[in-house]
């Protein structure tokens, strides 16, 4: 083998190399976002149901408050 073949050699296994890095980087990336995507989810069920145990007078003095309220709590993954 002459150098010019190692040097080609060497620059293609580089380039492999550094393709495979950015497609890991890629998969992280979409898995980072999703999830950063359920820890808002979870913060906001959490305040939600927060905010639901506080006001649960204020939904059953309304008309089909009940139905709402129990209907919120199960979406939020609140405890009644």
């Amino acid at each position: 083998m002459d150098l010019l073949s190692i040097y080609i050699l060497n620059l293609i296994v580089t380039i492999a190399m550094f393709t495979v890095l950015v497609f890991r980087a890629w998969v992280e990336h979409k898995n980072y976002k999703l999830m950063w995507k359920e820890l808002e989810w979870n913060k906001t069920c959490q305040t939600t149901a927060k905010l639901l145990k506080a006001e649960k007078s204020l939904f059953t003095k309304v008309e089909g408050g009940e139905e709402l309220y129990e209907m919120l709590c199960e979406l939020f993954s609140a405890n009644k």
